[in-house]
């Protein structure tokens, strides 16, 4: 048992004295360092290229505008959507005239809102729909195929808004905006920019659709009036006349299509720009 162990102690002694042999050779080793090398003069710097700013493209591969591009440009339409329906269509005058319409009926909430908006609406493009499918054709497609700049595509698109507007503004209200901005007065009317554009065609709208809603007041007026009289002759002062004359303005107005008549004015006040 002692010679095993004597063994034992005298190899693993050996082990140790081998890898202190082994170190003690590789820390002997010594290499000749490299001779260091002469720094090298500075040159002169360039000079920055004249670019004059950045460009970042958003096409894409063929010259088309971006999937992401054209879903920006949409929701910013969808955004600004109301305020162009409100401004640069038929919509204001024709709920103008319908709005006024319920009221000579004597019915102040029927029929609702959201009925003579919608009414309005799908009257508006129907009226709009050669200009849209003009702005479509010029504008829109070839701004989709790569053919026109955005900035191309929104010039050309305004050429057809802008001239029904015009074909529909009197020129009263284009240079009573004109002298209110204090602007020089146009040379032509496809000068008229913009800005003075709008507002005049707004006018020109609530102008014509007071004279609409004026010639629907008088027939109902007239009711209106005969009725009052009837009841005072009779002597029945407390009775209301607005709940005598109502069922003869229902009958009247469904007897002689009132409906379809506003429309059909309202239709033809956009044909042939007047």
């Amino acid at each position: 048992m002692r010679r095993l162990i004597l063994g034992a102690v005298l190899v693993l002694a050996a082990t140790v004295l081998l890898l202190l042999a082994g170190a003690a050779a590789g820390h002997a080793t010594t290499f000749d360092p490299a001779p260091p090398t002469a720094p090298t003069a500075p040159g002169d710097p360039a000079a920055p290229e004249d670019t004059g700013g950045f460009s970042v493209d958003i096409n894409g591969l063929d010259g088309t505008p971006s999937t992401a591009v054209v879903t920006l440009i949409g929701i910013t339409l969808l955004s600004v959507a109301p305020a162009l329906l409100l401004m640069m269509t038929s919509f204001t005058k024709i709920f103008v005239v319908l709005a006024m319409t319920r009221n000579a009926l004597s019915l102040p909430s029927i029929p609702p809102n959201q009925v003579l908006a919608g009414l309005a609406l799908f009257l508006s493009l129907f009226i709009m729909a050669p200009v849209l499918t003009e702005i479509n054709t010029l504008a829109v497609q070839p701004y989709l195929n790569g053919e026109f700049t955005f900035n191309d595509a929104l010039g050309t698109g305004a050429g057809p808004l802008q001239q029904f507007m015009l074909a529909h503004t009197r020129e009263e209200d284009i240079a009573l905006m004109t002298r209110a901005a204090g602007q020089p007065n146009p040379e032509s009317p496809e000068t008229v920019p913009l800005l003075t554009l709008i507002p005049a065609f707004m006018i020109s709208e609530l102008r014509a659709a007071f004279i609409i809603g004026f010639v629907i007041f008088i027939p109902f007026l007239v009711i209106d009036l005969v009725v009052a009289a009837a009841l005072m002759s009779m002597g029945m002062m407390m009775l209301p006349p607005v709940m005598i004359s109502l069922p003869f303005k229902i009958l009247l107005f469904v007897l002689v299509d009132g409906w379809g008549l506003i429309i059909t004015s309202l239709v033809n006040s956009y044909q042939g720009g007047g």
